[in-house]
């Protein structure tokens, strides 16, 4: 497969993963010039119509999908023989993996990927679509770690005629849900249940029911009890260990009804880990009593009995109706007095039914509405939402109208919709990575590319091109409405400093001209410790001149020495190229000592260039000029 073009558009790179139904390969999308991930399904299933059907219901199914937490279907195709899907590359591993990695994952981060797993399904079950096979191989963590869920595989659309065929169920067997292993109906409660699951294999490590066969896990799932995940590991606070094992009941109809209400108690366990919400109610159910045989109960039993024996059992019959009628009698009575104390407390403390007029709560603190309902005695249900508009504990809307009319203690309540804040997200370290890369994270996400800003910066750490930072910065938490900014380093800064006007300074005033330009004195001329009073009669580089900071200007002093001026020309241009290194070395013969008095740049429509050499008395000073470091030319100045 490596190497082909899919559809003349995506060429597949390498394989990446793989399941019963499809290989995933990463590829090539030569049209928008971006990596994608493309599901192809298996050669030995094309000829099968069932599992083309599903292949097919797993791209209608997830395609109309748009969610931060669910991985986006791009394109569905056939090419040939081959049908496929293209979809959102995720650069990251499983949430298997990771729990393998890590053996168990701390309980906070566990409810985090928990939220995003239950957002992601909430998302699904609006949309009608049962996932029908969460579990860890099926959720994908990014690098920044988010959740995403994949492989809707064997999802259906939501009708009364959504039911698993008996042998023939599909999925991982250490993740269904009873109904499932039963071959019983399906609904939104079963995706709940292998959520339940999957955090109980993040806080402990290990699945609740495991098995030599499917068929044994299966019955596990149905008959078994598991054990606490407290018992696994003591950390686990009791909030977490309550909402897993409501989750995962047995009894559909005391599981969490719907992923919202699963959600809420993920969302408060966070801030109170101490657990004492999760409403739990006990397994309802009939158990099967077997009734004994005529024989077993003796009453074809052919053995007899003295009549001694006979009349000690009527004796023992008749004391025992006596305590019988007496205890029944001290149970009415006690009934009696509580009924009677119940109804003069009820009349002392609750005051008889009245009506109340609901008002406008929106934009009010949530406790002091409480407060209020409860003095009236109105029930009233809250669903937390994050809003990055409202603040936290402010009420967001109602599903009463003001001036409706509620009976006090009646059965009818409010649903008021309660701001839990701005959903905030805590920014990874982003230095020193391509910025393109950085972007299409921070939009996989959610946030809006019109909110990603790009900034040049100055670095003197990081390369051209890549992130210096963010703002906000590093583990700094951000809202998915905020504006990004990714500073990108466009290299060290490097400062200009403009040279001063030298001539006619003495040396110390040099010095202090130079350091306020943010420059150094370089050599001097002649250097014999007698030019303290001279003054400059030259400078290199010139005035006017701009240089980087720091950097040493020459300079020469008028003296009593003769000065011979040597003038160069280039004889031979042709055989230079801009720009040209040249030196002038002079060695005076009092000392015979060398020094370079100049070392400079020039192009070649600079010459001639004029040399001043200075010559002491009586005697001469050889000079030398060096071009690109080969010795140009010599002469002897007297």
């Amino acid at each position: 497969m490596h190497g082909r073009i899919l559809g003349g558009r995506y060429e597949l790179i390498e394989k990446i993963g793989g399941g019963g139904m499809a290989q995933v390969y990463k590829a090539k999308d030569q049209l928008l010039n971006r990596f994608v991930a493309v599901k192809i399904l298996r050669q030995e299933f094309i000829d099968d119509d069932e599992f083309v059907k599903r292949f097919k219901v797993e791209a209608q199914s997830s395609a109309g999908l748009s969610h931060p937490n669910i991985v986006s279907i791009y394109d569905v195709g056939q090419d040939d023989t081959i049908q496929y899907i293209v979809m959102e590359l995720i650069d990251g591993i499983t949430l298997k993996e990771y729990i393998v990695q890590n053996g168990h994952l701390p309980w906070d981060e566990s409810i985090n990927i928990a939220i995003q797993i239950c957002s992601a399904i909430e998302h699904a079950h609006k949309n009608h679509i049962i996932h029908r096979d969460i579990k860890p191989q099926n959720i994908l963590m990014t690098d920044t770690g988010v959740a995403k869920v994949t492989d809707f595989g064997i999802a259906r659309a939501v009708s009364a005629s959504t039911i698993t065929l008996a042998g023939n169920t599909i999925g991982s067997v250490h993740y269904f849900s009873p109904e499932q292993a039963r071959g019983g109906f399906v609904d939104e409660k079963s995706d709940l249940y292998s959520i339940g699951i999957t955090l109980y294999e993040m806080v402990t490590g290990k699945i609740p029911f495991d098995g030599d066969t499917p068929v044994a896990v299966a019955l596990k799932h149905i008959q078994d009890t598991p054990v606490s995940p407290m018992t696994l590991n003591e950390s686990i606070p009791a909030g977490v260990n309550d909402i897993i094992m409501k989750a995962i009941k047995k009894d559909q109809n005391v599981r969490y009804q719907k992923a919202s209400e699963l959600l809420e108690d993920l969302n408060l366990v966070l801030n109170q880990p101490g657990g004492g919400f999760v409403e739990d109610e006990e397994d309802v159910g009939f158990s099967t009593k077997r009734i004994k045989t005529v024989d077993e109960i003796g009453l074809i039993n052919k053995n007899f009995v003295t009549d001694k024996d006979k009349q000690k059992s009527d004796l023992k019959k008749k004391e025992k109706f006596k305590y019988w009628i007496v205890g029944v009698a001290a149970v009415i009575l006690v009934a009696l007095i509580t009924y009677i104390s119940y109804l003069i407390v009820v009349k002392v403390v609750f005051p008889p039914s009245g009506e109340y007029t609901v008002t406008n709560y929106v934009g009010k603190n949530i406790n002091d509405v409480k407060q209020e309902l409860d003095k009236a005695f109105i029930k009233y249900n809250i669903k937390p939402e994050f809003s990055s508009l409202v603040e936290k504990d402010i009420i967001i809307s109602q599903n009463k109208l003001p001036g409706d009319i509620l009976k006090q203690k009646g059965f009818e309540e409010i649903g008021l919709v309660v701001s839990s804040g701005a959903n905030l997200i805590t920014m990874a370290d982003y230095a020193a990575k391509d910025p393109r890369v950085v972007r299409k994270e921070l939009e996989d996400l959610g946030i809006s590319s019109a909110n990603i800003i790009e900034k040049q910066v100055f670095s003197d750490d990081v390369e051209t091109g890549l992130v210096v930072d963010t703002a906000p910065k590093f583990n700094e938490q951000f809202k998915l409405t905020d504006t990004i900014t990714i500073n990108v380093s466009k290299g060290p800064k490097v400062n200009l400093a403009t040279v001063p006007d030298l001539f006619g300074k003495t040396l110390a005033q040099a010095k202090s001209i130079l350091k306020t330009a943010k420059l150094v004195v370089g050599d001097t001329f002649p250097n014999n410790g007698d030019t303290y009073f001279d003054k400059i009669v030259k400078q290199s580089p010139s005035a006017g001149a701009s240089v980087k900071e720091g950097d040493p200007v020459n300079i020469y002093f008028k003296t009593n020495q003769k000065v011979v001026t040597w003038i160069v020309s280039l004889t031979n241009p042709g055989s230079y190229t801009d720009p040209l290194n040249v030196m002038l070395v002079i060695t005076p013969s009092d000392t015979n000592v060398s020094k370079t008095t100049f070392n400079e740049q020039r192009n070649k429509n600079d010459f001639p260039l004029y040399f001043s050499i200075p010559v002491p008395s009586n005697g001469s000073t050889k000079a030398e000029v060096y071009i690109n470091s080969v010795l140009y030319t010599s002469k002897i100045v007297k």
